[in-house]
């Protein structure tokens, strides 16, 4: 048996403990009270998916909710135009409207079971996002690992991280002399956080850092606090989105919602990011509606964590234990599906940008 199954039951004492530091039962602030944190306020192109929108409408949405900043994390809203003038055109039509451009990509580590070659090797890949993202003013470029299978792969997550770390130094000249900063996330499960800090020490901090994935860390089996308390230092962009989670009798269910509708404790997150993360967008990506499982009381599921501390886990159970099973989003069958789809995603990110700016006191746009 793993030591973190029988662990479980044993934390339940100390989980209570965690819940009343964490400030999770805190109640929110009035508008008129909120401290204005000077955080700038954004969102990632991905919580709209479903609007299928190009680089000018997602910056058009951008500007009527009062944001700072636009998260493009793929190449599609350019409508395949990446040349210089034409990417140049787009960061103008954004400075007009008051929203900065950061720029993102998927996966660029070849032995992942998430790599494509839409772009080339992986190597190309990472070559265009650089010069990418400087056509567009973006100080850093999104990068990806894979995912949770990656973990269970050959060699296991250190082995892919070593194999990125290998692409990521491929380029570190053309990324240090365009002024460009390569991001890699902690995504769908891939990388905790310690592993995360790692690959950026190996790979060299001074042109790698981290797009912290709040939603994320829970899937990597992590309080989105204590994994941001990791990785702060190196972190250059973020897709934030709220988790609510409860004990099932899978073992803890997740879910990701709107900001303020899940249990991460929010306030005493961005108390952290602000002193951690000084000048970092806060970038929304809500992908809400489905609930993920995690077995953590059956042996096989260990499998994927070798390395696993009791510390990780603890933290997440005093997540679950405050939490409250929620409803999935069901869109109806039919003709119907594509515009529901559309209008969930629409409601949940301007709910959690009201709640940055309202509750949290995010934003720099008055």
């Amino acid at each position: 048996m793993h030591p973190l199954q029988s662990s479980r039951r044993g934390f339940l004492a100390a989980v209570s403990a965690l819940s009343t530091v964490s400030g999770l039962t805190a109640a929110p602030l009035a508008a008129a009270d909120v401290r204005r944190r000077g955080i700038p306020l954004g969102f990632d192109n991905f919580a709209v998916r479903a609007m299928k929108w190009n680089a000018r409408q997602l910056i058009d949405h951008a500007e009527s909710l009062r944001c700072d900043s636009l998260f493009i994390t793929d190449f599609s809203p350019f409508d395949g135009r990446f040349d210089d003038a034409s990417l140049g055109d787009i960061r103008r039509y954004g400075a007009d409207r008051g929203i900065a451009i950061a720029l993102g990509s998927w996966s660029i580590c070849p032995s992942s079971k998430t790599f494509k070659h839409d772009w080339g090797c992986a190597e190309e890949h990472l070559a265009l996002g650089i010069r990418m993202a400087k056509a567009l003013g973006s100080p850093a470029f999104r990068v990806i690992l894979g995912n949770r299978d990656d973990r269970l792969s050959d060699g296991g997550i250190s082995a892919r991280i070593a194999d990125t770390v290998e692409v990521l130094k491929s380029q570190r000249t053309r990324a240090i002399d365009s002024g460009v900063k390569i991001a890699v996330e902690n995504h769908a499960g891939d990388m905790q956080a310690r592993e995360l800090k790692a690959l950026v020490e190996a790979a060299g901090p001074d042109y790698v850092g981290v797009n912290f994935d709040s939603g994320n860390a829970c899937w990597s089996l992590e309080d989105p606090l204590s994994a941001l308390a990791t990785v702060a230092p190196h972190v250059l962009t973020t897709s934030l989105r709220d988790t609510m989670l409860w004990e099932s009798t899978e073992g803890v269910t997740a879910q990701w919602t709107a900001m303020g509708e899940g249990c991460t404790n929010l306030p005493g997150f961005f108390d952290l990011f602000e002193k951690g993360c000084p000048g970092v967008t806060a970038h929304i990506e809500t992908i809400s509606g489905f609930p993920r499982s995690f077995p953590i009381d059956e042996r096989d599921f260990w499998q994927a964590y070798p390395d696993a501390r009791a510390a990780d886990l603890a933290g997440l159970l005093a997540l679950a234990k405050k939490g409250r099973r929620i409803e999935p989003f069901t869109p109806p069958v039919g003709d119907g599906r594509q515009q529901a789809e559309q209008q969930y995603q629409l409601g949940e990110l301007q709910r959690s940008i009201r709640h940055c700016r309202d509750v949290l006191g995010l934003g720099v746009r008055a």
